[in-house]
């Protein structure tokens, strides 16, 4: 049976981050793909004038935690927002990539 420590919500996850991690990559592009089980997101870096972008990192994740992760997002970016204004950016027209 597993352990219901584990399930509460709220429960505080202490989070360690080695030093190269703890630098984290900086990333001006982002690929989403899914498929019923999982979300896969390719952070890439695309230099300015150049038609190629490499990717820097990938994640996978359930479902459940993409939804997550976008509510999380969501939040953040709200409280950014208020605090330094609005964050103004092109929104693409439906079918049409969302690239910065």
């Amino acid at each position: 049976m597993p352990d219901e420590k584990a399930k509460r919500p709220g429960q505080r996850v202490n989070i360690q981050v080695d030093e190269a991690t703890a630098q984290g990559l900086y990333s001006n592009l982002a690929l989403i793909n899914h498929s019923e089980n999982e979300f896969v997101i390719d952070f890439a870096f695309a230099p300015p004038g150049s038609p190629a972008a490499k990717v820097r990192a990938r994640m996978i994740l359930t479902p459940r935690h993409a939804k997550r992760l976008l509510h999380a997002l969501g939040q953040n970016v709200a409280r950014y927002e208020q605090r330094f204004g609005a964050i103004t950016v092109k929104v693409p027209a439906e079918g049409e990539p969302v690239v910065n």
